[in-house]
C-alpha cells in the first residue's frame, strides 16, 4: 500500500521495483489483489497490465491499523505505545515536535482523553 499512495498509481512491476527485497510477481500480484478484494485498492486496465490506484484514504487507514497495534500491542495503553515509539526514535525530537507534542497532550486533557 505505502509504494502506491507514494506513487498515486502503479503496476505490479512498479511495486516490486520500489521494494528493497521484493517478492516474485505473482507474489506481489497476489497481495495486491487481495488488498482489491478487500477494498483498499481498485484497478484499471492500461493495455495488458493492470494498473492498481488507492481507494482507502492513507490517514484513515493509518489511525486505523494504529488502534490495532495499541490494543494487541499495548493492551489499549496510549501511554506505553508513546514511551514505545520515543524509545524507538533514532534522532532526537527537534524543539518544535517537542512543543507540538505538548500541544496535543493538554488538548487530549481539556477534552478528557
Amino acid at each position: 500500500m505505502d509504494v502506491i499512495w507514494r506513487r498515486g498509481r502503479a503496476t505490479v512491476a512498479e511495486v516490486r521495483r520500489d521494494l528493497a527485497d521484493p517478492p516474485s510477481y505473482s507474489a506481489v500480484r497476489t497481495l495486491l489483489g487481495l488488498l482489491e478484494t478487500k477494498g483498499h485498492l481498485r484497478h484499471e486496465s492500461d493495455g495488458p497490465r493492470y494498473v492498481y490506484l488507492p481507494t482507502a484514504d492513507r490517514e484513515k487507514e493509518q489511525r486505523t491499523v494504529l488502534r490495532h497495534m495499541v490494543r494487541t500491542f499495548f493492551d489499549g495503553s496510549a501511554e506505553r505505545a508513546v514511551a514505545a515509539l520515543l524509545d524507538l526514535t533514532e534522532s532526537k525530537l527537534t524543539p518544535e515536535e517537542i512543543q507540538r507534542l505538548r500541544r496535543l497532550l493538554e488538548q487530549a486533557r481539556s477534552q478528557g482523553r
